[in-house]
């Protein structure tokens, strides 16, 4: 008994080195990518780019009045958004691209310096003014040739603070996957390139990595509102080029070589 198991560990360890191998080559009998570890690769990375005009404007536009109570100024505030909303309505912009993205109520206060004759004082006294309303406004205009008249039509209803004016791309999707296209296609030349100066042959993709961000870039794509006055003080339509976007693909390949 006693010699028994004197050689318990030994056959211990030589049966999880055999179910360790036969574990090995089973993975190896597997061709996926990034299956095993191969000893000998490459790594190539390819940049795949796409141009396209924009076909959505968005912008948004803030109201904001004061009033002696919070009922004073939200009226006031109110009758300014209704009347933007009607432009918007008039310049045919579906409801569900009008979303409020900010909405603000507080009160107002002046603060007043005092003179201290008497120890401990405050230095200032706070009193209250009245109260303070602003609502910001999320727009979002899929005819693009007509964001400069629906901005033009907001302005015009009383509307004196307008920003954020960006063009975007609605489905980059598509896009995305040709830059993606790309980008595999130029890794795959250089690895045919890199695999021929270093005197050996690809054999398999072991690994993939897409390091998209996925957001596109702007190439003159975003533009400044720029409002002008006539001669006879009116508001003219602002000039709004749209320029192009661009989207950009990163890939990574890793080839097994021999």
């Amino acid at each position: 008994m006693e010699t028994i198991k004197k050689y318990v560990p030994a056959v211990a360890i030589v049966l999880i080195a055999f179910l360790a191998i036969q574990t090995i080559n089973g993975l190896k009998t597997y061709h996926y990518i990034g299956s095993g570890v191969p000893e000998n690769v490459i790594s190539v990375s390819g940049d795949g780019e796409v141009f396209a005009t924009p076909d959505v404007a968005t912008f948004t536009w803030t109201v904001t009045e004061t009033g002696k109570d919070v009922k004073d100024a939200q009226t006031k505030a109110s009758a300014k958004v209704n009347a933007a909303l009607a432009s918007l309505e008039k310049n045919n912009i579906d409801k569900k691209d009008i979303k409020t993205i900010n909405f603000n109520a507080y009160p107002k206060y002046e603060y007043n310096q005092v003179v201290c004759v008497t120890y401990p004082c405050s230095s200032s006294k706070q009193t209250l003014v009245g109260y303070e309303v602003s609502q910001t406004i999320l727009v979002k205009v899929r005819a693009v040739d007509e964001a400069a008249k629906v901005i033009d039509g907001v302005t015009s209803s009383g509307i004196s603070e307008v920003s954020s004016v960006s063009f975007t791309i609605d489905d980059e999707d598509a896009l995305m996957t040709d830059a993606r296209a790309q980008a595999i296609k130029d890794a795959k030349e250089k690895a045919e390139v890199l695999a021929k100066d270093l005197g050996v042959d690809l054999v398999r993709i072991v690994n993939f990595s897409d390091n998209n961000g996925g957001y596109p870039i702007p190439m003159y794509g975003k533009a400044e509102m720029s409002v002008s006055m006539d001669g006879a003080g009116n508001q003219s339509a602002p000039s709004l080029p749209t320029g192009q976007n661009k989207i950009t693909s990163k890939v990574t390949i890793t080839y097994e070589v021999r």
